[in-house]
C-alpha cells in the first residue's frame, strides 16, 4: 500500500487570481513528463512553432484567437484546440483571457522566437 498523501485539488478561478501579468504563465501541475500552465493573457504574442513540441489551449474564461499563416481559429470558454509541433502560431485575446496550456515540461512559452516574453523559469502555482 502506497502511503503517499492525497494530491492536491487546485481551484482554476483561485490560482487565475494568482497569476500575475498577462503572458506570463505559471505552472499548475505536472504529470507524464508534462507541463499544465495557466496564463491570463491580452493583445497580440510573438509569432512563433515549437519544432518538438504539440501544444493544446484551452479557455476558462473570454475569448482569444489562434492566427495561423493560413488561418484563424476563434475560441471561446470551453474550447479546446492542440497546435501541431512546428506549425507557427499566435495567440491573440483583444480582452483578457485565461488559458490552460499543456504541453511537455521544458517546452518554451515563444518557441523558436525568443524574445523578452520568454518565461524560462515558470512561477508555480
Amino acid at each position: 500500500m502506497n502511503s503517499v498523501s492525497p494530491p492536491r485539488v487546485l481551484n482554476l478561478p483561485d490560482a487565475f487570481a494568482r497569476v500575475d501579468g498577462h503572458w506570463r504563465p505559471h505552472l499548475a501541475a505536472e504529470l507524464n513528463g508534462q507541463h499544465v500552465k495557466l496564463a491570463r493573457i491580452e493583445g497580440a504574442f510573438d509569432w512563433h512553432a515549437h519544432a518538438h513540441e504539440d501544444e493544446a489551449f484551452y479557455v476558462v474564461k473570454g475569448r482569444m484567437r489562434l492566427e495561423f499563416e493560413d488561418g484563424v481559429r476563434e475560441m471561446g470558454e470551453g474550447d479546446f484546440c492542440v497546435v501541431p509541433r512546428g506549425v507557427r502560431h499566435r495567440p491573440v485575446a483583444d480582452a483578457e483571457c485565461h488559458i490552460v496550456l499543456f504541453e511537455p515540461a521544458g517546452t518554451l512559452n515563444t518557441g523558436d522566437a525568443a524574445s523578452a516574453r520568454t518565461v524560462r523559469d515558470l512561477p508555480r502555482l
